[in-house]
């Protein structure tokens, strides 16, 4: 699984101009999933997700997590972060999971961030969304749950 993870002030997803996610202060998570993904890449990742500590101490310091700081998450199912761009121009998907397979793994992130528990808003999978943020400070991090935490 790969994720982009935005630290956002707030963030929102839309659907045919409704809004179907919203969020205050934590994380937009954009989540692809893989061919090769399993339940074990969804429980790692959102473990990883919800404990990362880059919201700022009264030092000044990334040093808090999102349960430190009230925070929330959105997350939106991206399978184009499996693109691969080094032939051609156009991307080829074939590592990006089938909807059936990454919908389900897309659920059990979801359900496993749910459980640590922090308030998490979601998209709709296989959907055209309209995502807005605004990003704090920026902070953006990219993670893959198959390369070693």
């Amino acid at each position: 699984m790969r994720a982009v993870v935005q630290r956002v002030a707030s963030a929102s997803v839309k659907v045919d101009d409704e809004v179907v996610g919203q969020i205050e202060r934590g994380f937009l998570v954009l989540l692809g999933v893989g061919t090769d993904d399993s339940d074990a890449d969804a429980v790692t990742l959102a473990e990883k997700v919800a404990g990362l500590r880059v919201f700022e101490d009264d030092d000044r310091k990334m040093n808090l997590a999102l349960n430190d700081v009230d925070g929330q998450m959105l997350v939106v199912s991206q399978f184009t972060l499996f693109g691969d761009c080094r032939k051609g121009r156009r991307p080829s998907f074939v590592d990006a999971a089938r909807p059936e397979q990454a919908e389900l793994l897309y659920e059990s992130f979801v359900a496993e961030v749910r459980g640590q528990g922090i308030h998490v808003e979601t998209g709709q999978f296989q959907t055209h969304m309209d995502v807005r943020l605004v990003n704090d400070g920026p902070v953006t991090l990219l993670l893959d749950s198959r390369k070693t935490f």
